[in-house]
């Protein structure tokens, strides 16, 4: 829930040793998050299966703040889609690589908690960060909450996350740390991230239950990408 300025994601300051370590989550996340091409759906075909743009938002996004407002939101049948940025998001429960040592920005909430009551863990689960739900572009109008799945492009990669938190009412494009790093993108919460090419996906009406299970997004990604592209050849 940061407000990324143009100064701040061209900072490289040293990282910090954080000292807080996370308590263990009622779902056990995955030790590792990797990319996925399972089921013969590669990025370039879910870019193709989203390669034009019917405009749904009234108005377009910053990438950061104080940038040009570019970013347009799509949609199709099956789900909305917009091309930004990567701001790295390490909000939610502290942990080794997300806390108030390691991250400026870092907040101690995010929008969505775990089915325990607890924060979301921004280093192990990847998620991605909406705006507000406002004039602009009210997301749960398409059938999007807190869990929906979403599909996360990057050069030849394919990372399936939930939406996890909101952000400023006018930035989009920011991601958890585990979702940077599921696909090669320096998850630093300081300086890393990528400044374009990143392509969000997420599927209308389709939640991971609970919204920590990163397996159950991952399965029910998987099927939703290949129902996407199908449906667009």
């Amino acid at each position: 829930m940061r407000v990324r300025t143009l100064t701040l994601a061209a900072t490289g300051v040293a990282l910090l040793a954080p000292t807080v370590c996370p308590a263990a989550a009622s779902v056990p996340y995955p030790k590792r998050v990797v990319f996925h091409e399972v089921g013969g759906v590669s990025a370039a075909q879910l870019r193709r299966a989203v390669g034009g743009c019917d405009q749904i938002s009234r108005g377009r996004y910053r990438e950061d703040a104080g940038a040009p407002a570019r970013v347009r939101i799509c949609g199709t049948r099956e789900a909305v889609h917009w091309k930004a940025d990567l701001d790295v998001d390490c909000d939610g429960r502290p942990t080794v690589h997300c806390n108030r040592r390691t991250d400026p920005a870092f907040a101690a909430t995010t929008a969505f908690r775990q089915s325990d009551g607890r924060m979301l863990n921004a280093e192990k689960l990847p998620y991605i960060v909406l705006p507000p739900a406002g004039p602009r572009w009210n997301f749960r109008a398409h059938g999007i909450r807190g869990g929906s799945v979403a599909a996360v492009l990057y050069r030849n990669r394919v990372a399936y996350a939930v939406v996890g938190d909101t952000g400023p009412r006018d930035v989009i494009g920011e991601a958890s740390y585990a979702t940077a790093r599921a696909l090669g993108i320096d998850p630093n919460p300081r300086y890393g991230g990528v400044p374009s090419g990143v392509t969000y996906i997420v599927f209308k009406g389709a939640r991971a239950r609970p919204i920590e299970d990163h397996a159950e997004a991952v399965a029910l990604g998987e099927r939703l990408a290949r129902r996407l592209v199908r449906h667009a050849g």
